[in-house]
């Protein structure tokens, strides 16, 4: 490995180096970094609104009221005779001019 060379004379003369065993230092802290861990838990949470529905049937009379009518027409008819003055022979004139008379009649209904 090493040649051992001697000088004569001149400096030191080097030796082979040694492996020393390993040294610890106490350890040099940096401040902590900051991480956020964010762990989501879902619930369920079940609300219930029961409902109850109520049917009313409504009845609804209807009164109706009818007026039938019925109509009659009544013909009325008045004659009248009347006598001007007296004529010259009383027993000349027709009997049916001497009085007053009325008729009346019923029509049909509508």
């Amino acid at each position: 490995m090493f040649n051992r060379k001697r000088h004569h004379g001149r400096g030191p003369q080097c030796c082979p180096p040694q492996t020393m065993p390993t040294q610890f230092d106490p350890p040099q802290f940096s401040p902590p970094e900051q991480y956020v861990r964010t762990n989501y838990i879902h619930t369920v949470v079940p609300h219930v609104q029961p409902a109850h529905i109520t049917t009313v049937n409504k009845h609804i009379i209807d009164h109706q009221y009818y007026f039938p009518c019925t109509e009659n027409v009544v013909n009325e008819c008045c004659e009248n005779h009347t006598l001007c003055g007296m004529p010259h022979n009383h027993c000349h004139m027709p009997q049916h001019h001497m009085g007053h008379h009325k008729h009346m009649g019923m029509g049909m209904g509508y």
